[in-house]
């Protein structure tokens, strides 16, 4: 499962929607009704909901705990929240993280993303005050993953590149977009289930710059082809984002545009209807995993 922050359906403008530019292919998706559309490389488009019944702009801290759990986090809330998960959203995590309930089924789950030192240094209270795909690994008990294994290419930071620890002065390779397909495609070997989590999408869809967005989605298109052609033809790949941003740079905040959801291999014909909004992911992930 790839969880991309910001990734909505917008419509055909190439004013205003990077998707709709030159150099972008797989993700030249747009909003089109409701009903799963088959996409290159064999995939099927799965528009999903992302308001959860409660008015209001989506936001990062419900639409993530929603997916991470299959709870509708914003309907348990009555609001959207952003952000970092709060309290009444931690104890959902705590209960419910898609990870844990992995593990707990017996089988290999890991959350793939490399922390820096900082995060092994801060206080257990205070890594639980972090973002839900953080608190969804420690619910789990779970080990995460340093920057030692991003050198022996057993896990990826959230850029896939490096550059941003590279910038840093740590001792890491720097990996072209291909290069880090192919490892990500490699690490899924090992795993019943993993999870990666890439946010650059949304950082160039708060930016408002069109040069920016476009150039994040065109690396991240070459990771995901790289991806598709390299992983094990019995392995169901699942994109999924919280809420529309990236696709509308007329406005700097998030939008009610259906999440881009994507799902490429084996199952994909069987779970493309099952997916309606945010809280059908994890649902239709266990059931896959466990029949």
């Amino acid at each position: 499962m790839i969880f991309v922050d910001g990734l909505g359906l917008g419509t055909n403008d190439p004013d205003r929607n990077p998707c709709s530019r030159a150099g972008i292919d797989l993700l030249a998706l747009f909003k089109d009704g409701w009903d799963p559309k088959p996409i290159p490389m064999g995939g099927y488009l799965i528009p999903t909901e992302t308001t959860l019944g409660i008015e209001g702009l989506p936001q990062s801290a419900t639409g993530q705990s929603t997916i991470f759990t299959g709870v509708n986090c914003s309907r348990l809330l009555g609001k959207h929240l952003p952000g970092f998960p709060n309290e009444t959203l931690r104890v959902t995590l705590k209960k419910k993280s898609i990870l844990k309930q992995i593990k707990n089924s017996g089988l290999r789950p890991a959350f793939i993303n490399a922390y820096r030192p900082l995060f092994f240094k801060i206080k257990e209270s205070l890594q639980w005050r972090l973002s839900a795909t953080t608190i969804a690994n420690m619910a789990a008990e779970l080990p995460f993953f340093h920057i030692e294994d991003i050198q022996k290419k057993r896990s990826l930071y959230h850029d896939f590149s490096n550059e941003a620890l590279r910038a840093r002065k740590f001792d890491v390779p720097y990996f072209t977009p291909e290069d880090a397909g192919k490892i990500l495609a490699q690490i899924s070997g090992n795993y019943d289930f993993i999870l990666y989590e890439y946010f650059l999408t949304d950082r160039a869809g708060h930016s408002q710059k069109m040069d920016i967005a476009v150039q994040v989605l065109k690396r991240f298109e070459i990771f995901l082809k790289t991806l598709l052609k390299t992983v094990d033809e019995q392995t169901l790949v699942i994109l999924t984002s919280d809420h529309g941003n990236i696709e509308d740079l007329s406005i700097k905040t998030h939008t009610r545009n259906p999440a881009m959801t994507l799902i490429w291999g084996r199952h994909s014909e069987r779970i493309k209807d099952t997916i309606h909004s945010l809280e059908d992911i994890t649902p239709a992930i266990m059931d896959i995993l466990l029949k």
